[in-house]
C-alpha cells in the first residue's frame, strides 16, 4: 500500500495526525479499502454468496469477489479520493444524515433548501439525496447553506433528528462532477474480470453482470446516491421459507450491521461483525 500511495499509510493509521487520516485522500483507502480488506476472515471466502460495500468499500467487495487487483483498486481509490478531496475544497458543501417521520418528504425538503440558496444568490445550488439508508432515514448532501436551512426547519419537515456527517464534501452529489473523469481514466487502464460472487452495485442495487458494467457503474456511483436500503433488498431477497444467509461486517464499526436490522430484522439474526484488530488479536493467540 506505501508503494502505490506514496505515503506510509500504517503510521498514519496508528499514530495520525487524526485530522490528517480524516482527510478524504487518506480516509478512503485507509478505513474503506484497507480496513476493510484486512478484516476479511479466510473461512467465509469460499461459501460466500454476495458481497456489496457501501460507497468506496464497494471497491473493497469487488477485490475480494476477485473483479480488481488490489494494488491497482488501491491505485484507482487513491485517485478517487484526491480527485474527491480536491472537488470538495472547491465549495463549501457537506452531509447531512437525518432521520424523519413517516410523514417526512426529503426530495420536497431538498427542493425549498435549494430556493433559500438561490434567495443567497447562490448559482445552481445542491441540495439532493445522497444515502439512501434504510426506511425513514436519508443522507442530504449539498451547499452547507442548504444543509443549515434543513438543521434550522427540521420540525417543519417532518425531521426527528439530524447530524452534520464528519466529511469534507457533497460526496454522491453533481459537486463531485470534477471527480469522475479522473477515475474514469484509471479504470479505462485497469484489467477487470467478472466477480466469482455475485457483487451489487451502490448505484441501482443490482448485481454487476460484466467487466464494462463495472467500470461504467464505478464512475457514475461518484455522482450518484448510494441505493444502500435497496441493496439490501436484493441481496435478501429470497423465496418465503428460504434460510438466510450468514453475513459479516467487515472493518471498523457496526453502522452497516445496524442499518441491515432496519431494513430486514431476519436477516440481521445471522449477522456478524469482524473488526481489523479482533482478527489480528484472534491470529496470535
Amino acid at each position: 500500500a506505501e508503494k502505490v500511495l506514496g505515503y506510509d499509510l500504517l503510521s498514519l493509521c496508528l499514530k495520525g495526525p487524526q485530522d490528517e487520516l480524516d482527510r478524504t485522500r487518506h480516509c478512503q483507502p485507509a478505513v474503506r479499502l484497507m480496513c476493510g480488506l484486512g478484516s476479511v476472515s479466510v473461512q467465509v471466502v469460499e461459501s460466500c454468496v454476495a458481497a456489496a460495500g457501501y460507497s468506496v468499500g464497494e471497491f473493497a467487495a469487488l477485490v475480494f469477489a476477485g473483479a480488481l487487483g488490489f494494488a491497482e483498486a488501491l491505485y484507482a481509490v487513491k485517485v478517487r479520493a484526491e480527485a474527491m478531496q480536491k472537488a470538495s475544497e472547491a465549495v463549501p458543501s457537506g452531509m447531512l444524515s437525518v432521520i424523519g417521520r413517516r410523514e417526512a418528504n426529503y426530495k420536497f425538503a431538498c427542493l425549498e433548501a435549494r430556493k433559500h440558496c438561490e434567495s443567497l444568490g447562490i448559482e445552481n445550488p445542491v441540495c439532493e439525496i445522497s444515502n439512501y439508508l434504510f426506511p425513514d432515514s436519508r443522507v442530504i448532501a449539498g451547499h452547507l447553506q442548504a444543509l443549515e436551512f434543513l438543521q434550522e426547519n427540521a420540525r417543519k419537515y417532518y425531521f426527528t433528528r439530524t447530524k452534520m456527517l464528519p466529511v469534507s464534501g457533497a460526496f454522491h452529489t453533481r459537486l463531485m462532477e470534477p471527480a469522475v473523469e479522473p477515475l474514469a481514466e484509471v479504470l479505462k487502464s485497469i484489467e477487470i474480470q467478472k466477480p466469482l460472487v455475485c457483487v451489487y452495485s451502490n448505484v441501482d442495487g443490482k448485481k454487476y453482470m460484466h467487466s464494462k458494467h463495472i467500470q461504467k457503474l464505478l464512475v457514475k456511483q461518484v455522482v450518484s446516491p448510494v441505493m444502500w436500503e435497496q441493496t439490501m433488498h436484493s441481496v435478501y431477497e429470497r423465496k418465503q421459507g428460504t434460510e438466510f444467509p450468514y453475513t459479516y461486517e467487515v472493518g471498523p464499526g457496526k453502522q452497516l450491521g445496524a442499518v441491515l436490522k432496519k431494513c430486514n430484522l431476519k436477516a440481521w439474526k445471522q449477522y456478524n461483525h469482524v473488526d481489523a484488530l479482533e482478527d489480528e488479536e484472534a491470529a496470535e493467540t
